[in-house]
């Protein structure tokens, strides 16, 4: 059986409290420069205060936790949609110090929650080219934003990390896709053919953000607009895989107009 990349574990932690990062004084000025063209105002309650979290220090202990010593990356790629408290460093990075090996560091922004999803194309398209082994994609999102919005946002509620590690091996298949100008309607009849197409035991994950009538599929809670649909694998795969169900994640973001899909094989046989 020929090997492909595949998606192996998934792992999960929410962080409570705040970094310190918050009150360093480089945040007020990032976030003036960055908003200054646009004209919006400061939050300065919260630059005050000091909140929100840096997501090194949310992902790190996650990332040390799914890859051992003798397991290292190749790829980490990094995603978020709202902005890090620690502005003025490449996460993706200092993260890649986390993990054994030497992975080549990248990050992906600002693609609403299609990002996760082209985070992990970018990830496995490495693999399929044979210059990696062994990938790492770190999702992670926090509740604070520093300035006030041009238009309303959907913010979490915790702050959040989850760590996907997608490995080469014989049997594992995964397939992402991501069609722009998407709506709605047409978003549930393509995840309807999609599901149709993996069988009658198929498990179905939805984010909160898409509904698809009459499907028998699981949809995630709201809260966790970027991180919520990955902690509601990571809970659940373990017991789709010891059943050897495929499994079919859908998500829209609206704003964008993009509808992604994930679809995981069944796996090897044990």
């Amino acid at each position: 059986m020929p090997a492909a990349p595949g998606l192996t574990r998934v792992l999960t932690r929410y962080a409570d409290g705040r970094s310190e990062l918050s009150l360093d004084p480089d945040l007020r000025v990032f976030v003036s420069d960055l908003v200054r063209p646009y004209g919006l105002p400061l939050r300065e309650d919260l630059l005050a205060e000091g909140v929100g979290h840096a997501y090194e220090e949310l992902a790190a202990g996650l990332l040390t936790e799914a890859l051992g010593p003798n397991e290292p990356a190749d790829v980490l790629v990094q995603a978020f949609d709202s902005p890090d408290v620690r502005p003025g460093a490449p996460t993706s990075l200092a993260l890649s110090r986390s993990c054994a090996g030497t992975p080549l560091a990248l990050a992906l922004c600002d693609q609403g929650t299609a990002g996760a999803f082209g985070a992990l194309r970018a990830a496995t398209a490495y693999q399929r080219t044979g210059v990696a082994d062994r990938a790492v994609v770190v999702l992670a999102e926090q509740t604070a934003l520093h300035h006030e919005p041009a238009a309303p946002v959907n913010l979490p509620e915790r702050h959040c990390a989850v760590v996907l590690v997608c490995e080469t091996a014989p049997g594992e298949e995964l397939d992402v896709r991501q069609d722009a100008g998407a709506d709605a309607g047409s978003a549930a009849e393509e995840v309807r053919r999609q599901a149709k197409a993996l069988g009658e035991g198929a498990a179905v994950l939805l984010s909160a953000a898409l509904e698809v009538p009459g499907l028998d599929a699981v949809r995630t809670p709201g809260g966790q607009p970027f991180t919520g649909l990955w902690t509601e694998l990571a809970e659940r795969l373990p017991a789709w895989r010891a059943e050897r169900r495929p499994v079919l994640l859908a998500d829209l973001d609206p704003r964008l107009g993009v509808l992604s899909t994930l679809t995981l094989c069944a796996g090897p046989q044990p």
